[in-house]
């Protein structure tokens, strides 16, 4: 523990490294940090509204939890299983892809991860917006725009100032969501809302998938912000200690939206924020709970302009070979993502609710295949047996193109179609399930299957160990080398 704190203390404020491999005597940390990090990345707004989500749309209170719990702990699980990854790689997420997808080809699921992170930092900063317009007295874009340069700064900054602030929003979100429960049971019969119980298969499926999308949504970049742990970290402590921060923080904010929307008589769709607040108060207090709320989309904002410009500097690298960013390079590349960003929250800020709930769901068909290919990979065909120097070598092991993953992930995309529901599109065989949305387990289990088999037999030839691009004492690599397989099991 003295070395991790020694390294902590010696490591620059402002990150040096990007997608590039982090050597044994860079790495510190503690498990504690990714708890408290995915801890304040879920106690936000956007949690809460995704949650209320379930009893806006139809459903009841009693069985939209259960639904929301379900989906924590499938979608927690996946999520958990990726961030166990970092530690033993050392390698930001989507750039272990290359194993997969080939060097060329990992780009594109990267391309669309891209896309994801726009749409999830465009939808927070619209509410962070709302709350800062609110605490300065400013129209909300003016606010989009303060929220928007914090962003910036917190994301130049780097990997140890995110762990930071992910440590401060906990503490003060776990403070503004006791309060905010106790101010909702003093005003509302939450016992009556529980006795109400009208069970609709499509409703209680609608709250597991929004549940499995927001911890599935995470398994692009998890490992980004675990990767710094010393490799002899356990993998199955690094699953548990991401994996428990994220389910708690996500559902006790989709808790208390479930109940804000189920008592606020339709007045809560449109007014997400201000209906939020108007439950703790006015006045000081009001203003505390808007910066509470501001402050607590850093955290998840700054984690998706982060693994945007991680995204983005792992497509370049694959076309143009070993890419060293400078902090010049840094700051053009998260001003022009977050400038993105910030253009499509402007634009779509009036037309928030709808537009979120469809982008949520639809974003499972491009990720939950890619998550199956990943995560079957890693934990049953390779078994962390990556040689991390050929990740950067078109001409290497792994080659440009992998035709085994690019074609197993183009199917698992094209076999949910049938059974997607959403505004963007809605799948021929979605009305005979009763409008219920299955595309999402569908995309997760056939691609998983059809992998598993396929480079079973037609997998290239697997490292008979771990290979680092730097020397490591076998005897850490031997200690280790059990660690992930066991998180697979956990």
């Amino acid at each position: 523990m003295a070395v991790n704190n020694e390294r902590a203390g010696s490591t620059p404020l402002i990150e040096r490294r990007s997608i590039d491999y982090i050597p044994e005597a860079e790495r510190h940390g503690r498990l504690f940090s990714q708890f408290t990090l995915w801890m304040g990345a879920n106690l936000q707004i956007t949690a809460i509204v995704t949650g209320a989500l379930a009893v806006v749309l139809g459903g009841d209170v009693f069985w939209s939890l259960i639904g929301l719990l379900i989906g924590q702990l499938l979608g927690g699980g996946v999520m958990a299983l990726h961030a166990a990854q970092g530690p033993k790689l050392g390698l930001p997420q989507m750039i272990s892809s290359r194993v997969q997808f080939g060097v060329y080809g990992a780009a594109i699921p990267i391309v669309l991860v891209c896309l994801m992170y726009l749409g999830f930092t465009a939808t927070g900063t619209v509410l962070s917006g709302q709350a800062l317009g609110q605490l300065f007295g400013v129209s909300d874009s003016v606010g989009i725009l303060i929220f928007a340069s914090v962003i910036v700064l917190v994301t130049v900054l780097g990997y140890r100032v995110i762990h930071w602030i992910g440590r401060v929003a906990s503490v003060i979100g776990v403070i503004a969501f006791v309060f905010l429960f106790w101010r909702l049971m003093s005003q509302t019969d939450v016992g009556a809302l529980l006795q109400i119980r009208h069970f609709s298969w499509s409703s209680f499926l609608l709250a597991v998938s929004l549940a499995a999308s927001w911890q599935i949504a995470f398994g692009p970049y998890v490992a980004d912000y675990s990767r710094y742990l010393p490799s002899a970290t356990s993998a199955v402590k690094t699953f548990f200690a991401a994996g428990a921060g994220s389910v708690i923080g996500a559902q006790v904010a989709m808790i208390l939206g479930v109940f804000a929307a189920a008592s606020a008589n339709g007045q809560f769709a449109g007014h997400e924020v201000a209906y939020i607040v108007g439950l703790g108060g006015t006045g000081a207090t009001a203003s505390l709970l808007y910066f509470s709320i501001a402050f607590g989309k850093v955290t998840i904002s700054t984690l998706n302009s982060y693994g945007s410009f991680m995204c983005i500097a792992t497509i370049i690298s694959g076309f143009k070979g070993h890419l060293t960013v400078t902090r010049m390079q840094r700051l053009v590349f998260v001003l022009f993502i977050v400038g993105a960003a910030t253009l499509i929250a402007l634009l779509g800020q009036h037309s928030f609710l709808g537009a979120f709930k469809s982008f949520i769901l639809f974003l499972l068909a491009f990720f939950t295949p890619w998550s199956a290919i990943n995560l079957v990979d890693y934990y049953c065909i390779t078994r962390e047996r990556y040689d991390v120097p050929a990740l950067a070598d078109p001409n290497g092991r792994y080659g440009r193109w992998n035709l085994l993953g690019i074609s197993v992930y183009v199917f698992g995309v094209l076999v949910q179609l049938p059974f997607i529901s959403t505004k963007f599109y809605t799948g021929p065989l979605v009305a005979a399930l009763g409008d219920v949305d299955i595309s999402w387990i569908i995309g997760l289990v056939l691609p998983a299957a059809v992998y598993y088999f396929c480079a079973k037999k037609w997998h290239s030839a697997v490292p008979d160990q771990l290979i680092l691009p730097v020397e490591q004492n076998s005897v850490v690599q031997a200690k280790t080398s059990g660690t992930g397989r066991a998180a697979a099991q956990a």
